[in-house]
This record gives structure tokens, sequence and C-alpha cells, in this order.
């Protein structure tokens, strides 16, 4: 690392707040400014003393980390690709899958902006894919079957890669935080992904901390406010399907092709019952506890069973078996069966049964699970069949998630208790009511009315018809299948 003997000491600032009193020891390295914290003089005098004595000794001061050489006991060789890899390496027996799999993505947006050279730098889209799905992957990094391209990529990469500790210094971080929050072509990432992947970025550098790279985490002394930003994590009200509009797609579900009608049953769990899509997955006839003919019914479930690619998980399988979100090992939850889905769920058993295991939704020929690309392929099927070309082109239930949505947005305005509901959706309460503060219209409609009679205002009489908007019309209009799907 790069040192200096450029170095100027400044007189102690002391800070009297209204708590406490702080003396800052301030110095000059190289033309930069440092400062550090002392909670009394003494302290403070002392490491001033140690600071002057070596530059009194001729001794050279690091200008990233401000600190002289013998003060400074951070080590400045460790290469960013050789901590990134250590960091899901550590991180790799306890977590799903899913994480896993994210790790690597965040890993490899940092380390593609922590190159010191691109001269001889493979393809990019090679690089990506082998840092991704390759380096960053606990299990796959020690394949003696890895190609030959592969190899020779993240042997560059290593040897390309910069110094940890270069990190420390602000106008390196900067670029480095800002980057992976952004696509390849430089546009931004959704909000979520991007504070995700910049949450992981600093738990990696607090992991440097630990391991004496870094003196401490340079984000903590970063000021950008889109760094800091803080996600509200509510949902897009305009996802939300109303339960005409959600009725209308699951109908429109068994008209696609053969595999439709399969599934109308399983989209049904993720809209009545408000299932998470890998949670309505591993059901099986024992999670019915009580199917009535007709009526209302129940289901209880102890796991989920998310996507994460064959890759991620310890089975090999593409799905990783886990335990239901925030909630430990052996954990169930109980929902209701609504009479609408007793009715698909009957209809369903009593024309496909149940898979191996007693699962309840396979594919038609995998029958081991429902792919991943099949329940979204027949969805988008499905918005174009139900939806005119101006819906369809909305984000109006756009992915089947959006059913889980539509669900509980429901139960919050039909009034039925947020801890009834964040019960039913195995959610916090706190989370429940921040996600899903923009849909409740229902509460919407009672503070208006409270505002109308404070001052004084006559209603329009009711059974006046409401107005009718381009978009719920056009949502309710069936558009012919395409045959052959």
């Amino acid at each position: 690392m790069e040192t200096t003997y450029d170095v100027r000491m400044w007189k102690t600032k002391v800070y009297r707040g209204a708590r406490k009193t702080t003396y800052y020891v301030r110095w000059i390295v190289a033309g930069k400014e440092w400062k550090e914290p002392f909670a009394n003089s003494a302290l403070a005098e002392s490491f001033r003393s140690d600071l002057t004595s070596a530059a009194r000794r001729g001794e050279a001061f690091f200008i990233a980390t401000g600190r002289p050489i013998s003060m400074d006991r951070i080590d400045h060789t460790e290469k960013w690709y050789d901590h990134a890899c250590a960091f899901v390496d550590m991180k790799w027996p306890d977590v799903a899958a899913t994480t896993r799999r994210t790790h690597a993505e965040a890993m490899t947006a940092a380390t593609m902006l922590l190159f010191a050279s691109t001269r001889g730098m493979p393809d990019e889209r090679l690089m990506r894919t082998a840092l991704r799905v390759w380096a960053f992957n606990t299990v796959k990094r020690a394949d003696p079957e890895m190609p030959e391209d592969i190899r020779s990529a993240l042997t560059w990469a290593r040897r390309n890669s910069r110094p940890v500790s270069v990190l420390a210094n602000p106008d390196t971080l900067r670029p480095v935080v800002s980057g992976i929050g952004q696509k390849i072509d430089g546009d931004p990432l959704a909000s979520s992904v991007a504070g995700r992947r910049r949450k992981i970025f600093r738990t990696s550098l607090q992991y440097g901390v630990e391991r004496k790279l870094l003196g401490k985490n340079p984000l903590d002394s970063l000021k950008a406010t889109k760094v800091a930003r803080k996600l509200s994590g509510s949902i897009d009200r305009r996802v939300v399907a109303n339960p005409l509009q959600a009725g209308t797609l699951i109908e429109g579900v068994g008209k696609q092709g053969r595999i439709g009608p399969r599934m109308k049953a399983y989209y049904g769990c993720l809209y009545y019952a408000g299932l998470r899509p890998e949670e309505g997955i591993p059901l099986t006839l024992s999670n019915l506890v009580d199917l009535p003919a007709k009526g209302w019914g129940s289901m209880t479930f102890e796991s989920a069973e998310p996507h994460a690619g064959k890759h991620w998980t310890n089975s090999g399988e593409n799905r990783d078996r886990r335990q239901l979100k925030q909630r430990e090992h052996g954990e169930s939850r109980t929902v209701p069966i609504p009479p609408p889905l007793t009715d698909l769920l009957n209809e369903h058993l009593d024309r496909f049964g149940a898979g191996p295991g007693g699962r309840l939704f396979v594919g038609e020929r995998n029958k081991r699970e429902l792919p991943v690309g099949t329940i979204h392929r027949i969805w988008r099927w499905t918005r174009a069949y139900v939806f005119t070309d101006e819906v369809c082109a909305s984000p109006l239930a756009g992915t089947p998630y959006d059913l889980r949505h539509a669900a509980v947005s429901t139960w919050l305005n039909g009034g039925v208790p947020s801890t009834q509901v964040a019960e039913w959706a195995g959610q916090s309460i706190e989370v429940l009511l921040r996600i899903y503060a923009k849909c409740l219209d229902g509460e919407k409609a009672t503070m208006r009315r409270r505002v109308e009679d404070a001052l004084g205002l006559v209603r329009e009489a009711p059974g006046k018809p409401a107005r009718v908007t381009a978009v719920n019309l056009a949502a309710y209009l069936p558009r012919t299948a395409v045959e052959g799907r």
C-alpha cells in the first residue's frame, strides 16, 4: 500500500456536547485530514503522542488509513477476490440456498468493480458467469471438472483483484457502493434488490474487520444519502387484484392447454389461503386436515420449497426444503380454506389425484415437483388470455406472488383483525402493516366519511353506480384462448 512522509499534526479539538465531551485528535497525511474521537483528554493525548513520535522517527504513514506503519496492524495484502470467497464460505453452511445465490450475485457485482486493471480481461459475460456460478459457490469452486475457460478467468480475476484495504478510502468505496446497485447497462436495480446487495456488501466488510483486513467498517463513515436510504418495503397497490379479477384469472388458468386445469388449485391456494408460492409447492394430502365436500376447511403446513437451482442446494435438487419463513424448524401454520378453495381442491383431487408422497401439485411429466418455469409460463398465458393488451401491459397481478398480496389485502379490507391476518399470512403485525399500508382502501373510505361528517357535507344517495374505468372494465373481458397452448 502506498505510503508518505508528508505528515502534519493539528491541535486536539474539544467538542462539548449536551451530555458528554469528545476529544478529536486531528492530523494531515498527504494533504488529507484524519481525526479520531476519544472520551477523555488523557486517551486523546496518548494517541496524539504516538502519532507525533512516529512522525519524528521518520516513519512512513499509510495514505489509505492515515496511520504510521508501526500502528497499522491491518493486512494490506489480501485481495478482495480471496476475501469474497472466504465470506461466502463462512456463510454457506448456515443460510438457505436462495440466500447463497444472492450472496454470489452481490459478491460478483462488487468484484467486477474492484479490478486493478482490465488489461487482458476475459469476455465480461464469461467473467461474470465464472464469478457467480463457480468462484462464489463453495462446492463448485473445488470441482475438478471446472471448464478450462472458467478456470483461466478466475485465475485472472484473483491476480488482478485489488486489496481489501483500499476500501478504507472513500474515493474507492463510493463507486463500488453505487455500482452494485446498478444493472449491467447502468440502469438502477429495483430498490429491494439494490438494498439487499448493499446489505450483503456491508456484512462482507464487517467480516473484513473481523479478519483484520480493515480497521473499521468504512461504510459507517461514508456520507451518501442514496447508500443509507431506507426502503419502505410496501407493495405497489397497482399489482393487487380485486376478488373478481383474481377469480377470473384463476378460472382462466384452467383454459391453458393440458397443464392448466392441473394448476388451478395451486394458484387458488395462493389467493384464497394467502400462501407464498414456495409454500404451495410441498403441500400434501396430510396438510389438508379438514377438507369437507362443501364449505369451510383448514390446512396446516410446516415447510416451504423455494426454487434456488441445483447448484446451490445441499441435495442437488432445484428446490431447497426449508422451514416456514420467520419460523423455526418444525413450527407450523394453520390457515382457513374458504369455500371457493374447497371446491378447487376437491375438483383437483377428483380429476388428478395426488402425486408421489401425497403431493397435491406436480408437473404433467415431472411427478416430483411443479417446475418453476411452468408456474410462470402458465401465469403469463393466463394474463394474456384474460386481460386486454392494455391491462396486460400494466403491473396488475404481474406475478403469481401478487395473488398472495391480493389475498392479504382482501382480508384486511374485509375487516379481519390485523392480528388474525398476520397469523394466517405468517408475518409479524409490524411487517404486515408496513407492507400493506397502501392497500387499506376500507380504512381510507372510513376516514373520508368521518371528514365529510365533520364538515357537515351531504352524501350522495346510496345505490348510485360507481364510476367504471377503462382498467377495471377491461380486466373482466376475456379473450379467445390460443389453440394448442
